[in-house]
């Protein structure tokens, strides 16, 4: 393992990506990119950051202020704010080779810049996520996809899915595999000896016993006493309304059933310094919490404080 230097992929070269990239120069960390396209960048931004193009198996030694680069050459023409679905499988070819090295050991982790996910289905390529992308490459079971701002904590039992399919995708098998992932990695990655963590319910005031849906009473309530019997230290399913309170007591995680029942309030108390952790995965893997922001990218104003935070909280994880 190359220390604890982590990988970079850049992420979409038409959005914010390759600003962000040049902008921790100053990090000990290996950019898997096109380097013309950073070069390119960085001087639409009057940035002053050497490019290095570095072999995958000798990077060298990080030196504050340059940028080490991994060479992955779009062929198709790089504009800020302008997609191009040639470049799609050169993304995905550095978003491949990053999480292989990392499962050879080869460096401690990958930090992901964003994607713009329909440029890569508008290549033909089936894509739904980087977390969907980094399972099948690793063979995880089970990702859990889990939200870090500050000591707030917010893992999904669902991830993208519409509103309608989520009552039918939470079965009790699923809730039990991303309970147990949960449980498993904020003691493998956090350190943490025997997490404490609450569950939400579905529905509001968590059915209402049974008056505004059945699937707290009937789903959620026996996987949570039956893991708890398990020894896993599990609150709930209380109402999403009052689990994140300080009612609820401190907590070192929240689980939401689906995706804008927990990342709202994450968002809310964290936002530009919140960072994407994907647990399940045998290898460390974090990113920022927001898209691509085409209209900012080349702008001068992209913010790279969550990317920078994805970066510290890798270099802290397991």
């Amino acid at each position: 393992m190359t220390g604890q230097t982590l990988l970079l992929t850049a992420g979409e070269p038409a959005g914010i990506g390759p600003d962000l990239c040049l902008q921790l120069a100053d990090e000990d960390v290996v950019v898997v990119g096109d380097p013309s396209v950073l070069l390119d960048r960085a001087q639409a931004l009057s940035l002053s950051v050497p490019i290095d193009v570095v072999d995958a198996d000798a990077p060298g030694a990080h030196e504050p202020g340059r940028l080490r680069v991994i060479p992955f050459r779009f062929p198709g023409r790089v504009k800020a704010g302008e997609l191009d679905p040639a470049n799609a499988p050169t993304l995905l070819d550095g978003l491949r080779f990053a999480a292989d090295a990392c499962l050879q050991d080869r460096f401690h982790g990958v930090v992901t810049a964003p994607l713009q996910k329909s440029v890569i289905n508008d290549a033909g390529i089936p894509f739904s996520g980087h977390t969907e992308f980094l399972a099948d490459i690793t063979g995880a079971h089970m990702p859990v996809m889990l939200l870090v701002a500050d000591s707030l904590r917010v893992a999904l039992a669902t991830t993208h899915l519409p509103l309608s399919d989520v009552p039918a995708a939470i079965t009790p098998q699923r809730l039990r595999d991303v309970l147990t992932v949960l449980n498993h990695d904020l003691v493998r990655r956090f350190g943490l000896e025997k997490p404490d963590i609450v569950v939400c319910g579905l529905n509001p005031h968590a059915g209402e016993s049974g008056h505004l849906g059945h699937e707290d009473d009937a789903v959620i309530r026996p996987v949570v006493e039956a893991l708890r019997e398990e020894g896993l230290a599990l609150h709930g399913p209380l109402p999403a309304d009052t689990a994140f309170t300080p009612a609820a007591g401190h907590k070192d995680a929240v689980l939401a059933m689906y995706h804008d029942q927990g990342l709202p309030v994450l968002k809310y108390a964290g936002f530009g310094h919140a960072v994407n952790v994907t647990l399940g995965l045998p290898i460390v893997r974090t990113s920022v919490d927001h898209g691509t922001a085409l209209d900012l990218a080349g702008s001068g104003n992209a913010d790279a404080g969550s990317l920078r935070a994805a970066v510290a909280l890798a270099r802290s994880l397991r």
